[in-house]
């Protein structure tokens, strides 16, 4: 089947099937295959089912750390060599972590798939874990947490929302992690923690676009399957008491000089139905300048400079945080009111037709949009297969979207977006800042 099929019918995007191929390799390794032959690329990823929440307490930053490290170099690859060979064939690579799972990917030209394969296969099988790749790569993740977190304005939020958040899942800590855990660490322990998620076991392989399935298949066992398997172990589960009362918190920020208020609730885990519904319900309150928040405060009432909200789906907790930059002398109490006014009437009325009309063509396209190209669907197919559990969902979600109910989406916000259930941030300038 081709490329996903994006057709315009009265402003809704419609999309073709997803054609897939699945199969397991002996030692574990879970492999999906879609052709495309709409250009001459093809995609090869990797995803583990290994992210900071599997991460010790005393230990954190491990799996981000690695996103890193695992470029450093192979039995087979030199050190320093192998973004020179994905470049000088012609690709490009990249890679990404979250606290749910971690990413790596090339695209190359077609004729190039092979030594994608190879790659792929060296840094599972062969990685070199040495201490001058653990000395680069501490100083790299270190220059990122200063530019990303430490010296960005409002950098911090993240991080203190979740720490506050959560008290018992892992997700209470940043997936960059701690620099003094890092520098902390011995050689052995990054070798323990490679040693037990960076298995073919714990990953799925995806290759994606213009090539021969026997080939390409031939290509997988040859490289891929003598990986020994990975030792089988049993993942924790962590479970959060629900949040009862609203929990307040201040930070101070010296990089910033207009405050900031954030009121964040925590949501079921992304496979649930709820969590499809508050993605809704985010999309209609925040998602834009057409949203009901930014069109009452900023357009209307014209309080404030900026408001939004960012929806965090994950594998077992989510969270939906909302946040404004008030204007002139009216104040954060002030925007958490009008936040508070718009939620209620969510919880009290159905909203209107036409803003349900809009949230499913919205959503339909974004849909389609998720899947327009090669790199997208390799993506979701590894996504859905490794933390949904349910690779098919590639096809079949939007039809979960399409069903959602206004009269849903009135009890959805009643159960999940009240006063008593979340945090409120007041994300404010030190008193130095705040003085200049």
């Amino acid at each position: 089947m081709g490329l996903t099929n994006a057709l315009l019918l009265g402003g809704v995007a419609t999309a073709q099937k997803i054609v897939f191929e699945e199969y397991d390799l002996d030692n574990g390794m879970h492999v999906i295959l879609h052709h495309d032959a709409t250009a001459p690329v093809v995609i090869t990823s990797v995803m583990y089912h290994v992210g900071s929440k599997d991460e010790n307490p005393d230990k954190t930053g491990f799996a981000h750390f690695f996103e890193h490290l695992l470029f450093e170099g192979t039995k087979n690859i030199k050190r320093g060599e192998w973004f020179k060979i994905v470049s000088s064939n012609g690709g490009i690579n990249n890679a990404n972590t979250s606290d749910d799972r971690t990413y790596y990917y090339e695209v190359f030209p077609s004729n190039n798939l092979e030594l994608a394969i190879w790659m792929e296969s060296e840094r599972l099988m062969h990685p070199v874990i040495n201490q001058i790749g653990v000395d680069t790569q501490n100083g790299v993740i270190k220059e990122e947490k200063n530019s990303r977190y430490d010296n960005q304005p409002y950098g911090k939020i993240l991080p203190i929302v979740k720490e506050n958040m959560f008290k018992n899942h892992p997700y209470r800590w940043s997936t960059i992690g701690s620099m003094e855990h890092l520098d902390t660490a011995t050689l052995e322990d990054f070798k323990a923690f490679h040693q037990k998620f960076y298995t073919p076991n714990n990953a799925v392989l995806v290759v994606a676009g213009d090539f021969e399935k026997n080939q390409t298949k031939e290509w997988i066992e040859k490289y891929f399957g003598p990986i020994a398997k990975g030792e089988v172990f049993k993942r924790q589960t962590h479970v959060e008491e629900p949040i009862t009362q609203t929990i307040k918190a201040t930070y101070e920020d010296p990089n910033i000089q207009i405050p900031m208020v954030v009121a964040s609730y925590r949501t079921p885990s992304m496979k649930t139905r709820d969590a499809r519904v508050l993605d809704f319900i985010s999309s209609y309150l925040s998602d834009g300048k057409s949203s009901k928040l930014y069109k009452k405060i900023v357009d209307e009432k014209k309080i404030a400079l900026q408001i939004g909200a960012v929806g965090f789906s994950q594998e077992d907790y989510g969270m939906y945080i909302l946040y404004g930059l008030p204007m002139g002398t009216h104040t954060t109490e002030d925007l958490l009111h009008e936040i508070d006014e718009e939620i209620v009437k969510i919880q009290t009325d159905l909203i209107s037709e036409k803003d349900y009309q809009k949230l499913q063509n919205q959503f339909e396209n974004q849909y389609v949009n998720n899947n327009s190209n090669v790199e997208g669907i390799a993506e979701n197919l590894a996504k859905y297969y490794l933390l949904y559990g349910d690779i098919n969902l590639i096809n079949t979600e939007i039809d979960l979207y399409h069903s959602i109910s206004r009269e849903e989406i009135r009890e959805v916000a009643k159960k999940y977006l009240n006063p008593n259930q979340r945090l409120i941030l007041d994300y404010v300038p030190t008193i130095e800042t705040a003085l200049n």
